[in-house]
């Protein structure tokens, strides 16, 4: 595999390695690390790769092991787990505001969830990845994927129903 070849596999989901690290790490520059390390990783066993299924799937599980180890190991002490990638840019200055508070809300919320919860449902409804994906990548089976995802979507509803119905009476 030459390197043009090796482009054409990573490209299409060398973004969402990155957002997975960046997910997973504080900063851009450690997520930017995380990204290079797995990038080079993929590209030093190159002659391998077309021995597995989804080299995309084998991608998020190094990516996701590598970015585990960088949280478990002493210079990451002081991180934790930030997103605020997704805003409205079309709404009005209103809305944007709203948008802002209930992504923070749900940023701090994710931030309580069990590790796996938080990444399956990063990887499920942010990365959009299929169920199969995730399992490979969690080494998990999707039943049980499906049951953690469901148990995060849950917790994420009803911690965020009770911070936009504080103060709120039902008489």
């Amino acid at each position: 595999m030459n390197q043009s070849d090796f482009m054409k596999v990573i490209t299409p989901f060398k973004d969402r390695v990155f957002r997975l690290a960046k997910r997973l790490l504080v900063s851009t520059e450690e997520a930017e690390d995380a990204t290079q390390e797995v990038l080079v990783k993929l590209w030093n066993n190159k002659g391998k790769l077309e021995s597995y299924s989804s080299v995309e799937a084998l991608a998020m599980t190094m990516t996701k092991n590598y970015c585990l180890d960088q949280l478990k190991s002493k210079r990451a002490t002081e991180m934790r787990i930030v997103h605020s990638n997704y805003t409205d840019r079309q709404a009005g200055l209103q809305q944007q505001a709203e948008d802002r508070d209930s992504l923070g809300w749900v940023e701090k919320i994710m931030e309580t969830l069990p590790e796996q919860q938080k990444l399956i449902l990063q990887m499920r409804d942010i990365e959009q990845y299929e169920f199969e994906e995730i399992a490979k990548i969690m080494d998990m089976n999707e039943t049980a994927v499906r049951v953690a995802l469901s148990r995060a979507r849950k917790t994420l509803r009803e911690e965020l129903t009770k911070t936009h119905n504080y103060g709120i009476t039902n008489n």
